[in-house]
């Protein structure tokens, strides 16, 4: 089991925030894909993929291209790899937008407890002022996490390994629903930590179904020496006014 998470259910985490006037609705568009790096580094741990959110008056005449409905959900920035908003409902697509902004807050987040790793603090309340900002009621919705802990061999195939989980995550892209995937850096006893988030269940094992998915687990055992996943449910409460993460049961 991975530290930190077992088999509790973890405390709600509420959301304290006061009354605002309403503000003009705005809505939160795309800047094209091409004009954000391709840096895997920045998009890993400086959440850069951000940088290619908008926010524009809502009563304005832009419109958006084909291609601007396309949004960054992982370390790689290229067409296959991209999110098509429209496939989504409202709910979803606040939420694959909110998580632009999710990064590591720790360096040993191969082995720490996996809710200690991550801003989600400031995923949620990012997740609420997008909501607000649009004037959309976010209703209590839950998503599917899965969290991928493994220790490399220390002469595993880098290259190959890269080409499996580039491929893979084309599948999982393609087959829909993968609203957030990250991956971290080896630490120095080759450990590591990689995240899924899905819009639901049947996403996450439709995802899985491809090639090479098939591939990369049947290189599991050449490359890892051990590998761990955990899988969870996340509830995001009404209005964003809390959140709840537990062990899938």
């Amino acid at each position: 089991m991975a530290p930190g998470i077992g088999n509790v259910i973890l405390p709600t985490v509420s959301i304290q925030h006061t009354k605002q006037p309403l503000p003009q609705r705005r809505q939160t568009t795309l800047y094209h894909h091409s004009q954000i790096t391709t840096d895997s580094d920045a998009l890993q741990f400086e959440a850069a993929a951000s940088r290619q959110l908008k926010l524009h008056d809502g009563n304005s005449n832009d419109t958006q291209s084909p291609e601007e409905n396309l949004l960054i959900t992982s370390p790689y920035n290229s067409p296959t790899h991209l999110l098509d908003l429209t496939t989504l409902d409202t709910a979803n697509q606040l939420f694959a937008k909110a998580l632009t902004i999710f990064t590591p807050i720790r360096p040993d987040y191969a082995v720490a407890p996996y809710l200690e790793s991550f801003n989600w603090a400031a995923v949620f309340s990012f997740l609420r002022e997008l909501s607000q900002a649009e004037w959309y009621h976010f209703p209590r919705t839950s998503f599917y996490v899965v969290a991928f802990r493994s220790r490399l061999f220390p002469d595993a195939d880098g290259d190959r390994l890269g080409l499996l989980d580039d491929y893979s995550h084309r599948e999982a892209t393609e087959s829909g629903g993968l609203l957030k995937y990250w991956y971290g850096r080896k630490d120095g006893e080759y450990r590591n930590l990689a995240t899924c988030l899905w819009k639901s269940r049947e996403h996450a094992r439709n995802g899985g179904m491809g090639p090479w998915h098939q591939k990369a687990r049947a290189a599991g055992s050449e490359m890892y020496e051990k590998i761990e996943f955990t899988t969870m449910e996340l509830f995001v409460e009404d209005d964003v006014s809390g959140w709840e993460m537990r062990d899938w049961s």
